[in-house]
């Protein structure tokens, strides 16, 4: 029957009937669950010898993100290998300043580089508004295309890099080490700076919200960078703007809640602001303490995290202890996600992430019961 006969309330419950593995959105609304989920940050990636070979595939990175079929492919490829409970889209967190013309190119060895830079308020006014459906249809193509093809395995996590981190970027042209034109930037010129992130926050809240009605089931946020700020510019700067994003977002679809995941690397200091944002659920890096984390803010939301990435370079005996260290940690009951506390690096060997993804269901299953 064509969907456009089925009434909408039909239709929801189709799609939460399809959903085979709904344990990561049930943890992250505070929900019972068998076992604890897990997934990892860049879970698509150069780790798995498949991904490397749709890279050259694609012929480099850009070519890779912009193609709906291709991305699908990554983005399902560690699926194929582990039980993971939720897919995260295959993308980049650079693509709204690459749609608002700065250039995104990426050099071998390098990482993420741009033509263009914003260096003053006239180059802030300059930046054109972000359009979606024109500029980034790659990107809710794929999802579409991923919803289609897992089929209801798992839900899709959709993503976006933080105003400030985007703006970070856009500054520097690059990586960096210290930062310091985004932060000259910022003192110097913070009118301009509020500016830009002021674009940036609606920018991120449109691209989300059209991941969300292309099918993604949650929205995490990444401010990689929002950590290398003072307590008060980290406020001023970041966090504001993410909680800006967070109040114009879809949080409903589907006739489920769409959560949103805010994850600040070295943000450990900042857990109760970040609470208080409007998130569901707060990633956290590993040099926080989950326990404490969770004494600190774990009635306000679900917490995600947070095991060392290097620890995947260990033995399978050390990995699965770190894993029984930190569910021994947070404790019984749900509200945990479990997640590295930032991406998997490239050379991990893919046994040992099957030694942690089976780690992490085989002994969370006695603080569920």
């Amino acid at each position: 029957m064509p969907s456009l006969l089925i009434p909408a309330s039909l239709r929801e419950d189709i799609a939460l009937a399809a959903l085979k593995n709904d344990r990561f959105l049930r943890a992250l609304a505070g929900e019972t669950v068998d076992m604890t989920p897990v997934w990892m940050m860049r879970q698509a990636g150069r780790y798995l010898p498949e991904y490397r070979a749709t890279r050259a595939q694609a012929g480099d990175f850009m070519s890779l993100c912009k193609s709906p079929e291709l991305a699908c492919e990554v983005t399902l490829q560690p699926l194929r290998r582990y039980a993971m409970d939720a897919a995260i889209l295959f993308s980049d967190i650079l693509t709204i300043p690459d749609a608002m013309g700065q250039g995104l190119y990426f050099t071998e060895g390098e990482g993420p580089r741009f033509r263009k830079v914003v260096r003053s308020e006239k180059d802030v006014e300059a930046l054109p508004d972000l359009n979606v459906a024109k500029d980034l249809s790659y990107v809710t193509d794929a999802v579409s295309v991923i919803r289609r093809e897992l089929n209801g395995s798992v839900p899709l996590i959709g993503f976006s890099g933080s105003p400030w981190t985007l703006a970070t970027y856009m500054i520097e042209g690059s990586g960096s080490k210290d930062f310091r034109n985004a932060k000259s930037f910022m003192f110097n010129q913070p009118q301009a700076m509020h500016l830009l992130l002021d674009k940036l926050a609606t920018a991120v809240t449109d691209y989300l919200n059209a991941q969300i009605a292309a099918g993604a089931q949650a929205v995490q946020i990444f401010d990689t960078w929002g950590g290398v700020l003072s307590t008060h510019a980290y406020r001023e700067f970041s966090l504001a703007y993410m909680t800006k994003v967070v109040a114009g977002l879809t949080r409903e679809s589907e006739g489920r809640k769409v959560p949103v995941i805010l994850f600040t690397k070295n943000g450990g200091l900042w857990l109760e602001d970040i609470a208080a944002s409007g998130c569901d659920c707060v990633g956290l890096d590993w040099t926080i303490d989950i326990g404490r984390a969770r004494a600190r803010i774990g009635d306000k939301v679900s917490l995600q995290g947070n095991m060392d990435p290097s620890i995947l370079y260990a033995s399978p005996d050390s990995i699965r202890a770190e894993v029984a260290r930190i569910l021994q940690d947070y404790g019984s009951g749900s509200g945990h996600v479990f997640n590295l506390g930032h991406g998997i690096t490239p050379d991990v060997d893919p046994a040992n992430v099957a030694v942690f993804i089976e780690s992490v269901h085989e002994l969370s299953r006695r603080y569920h019961q």
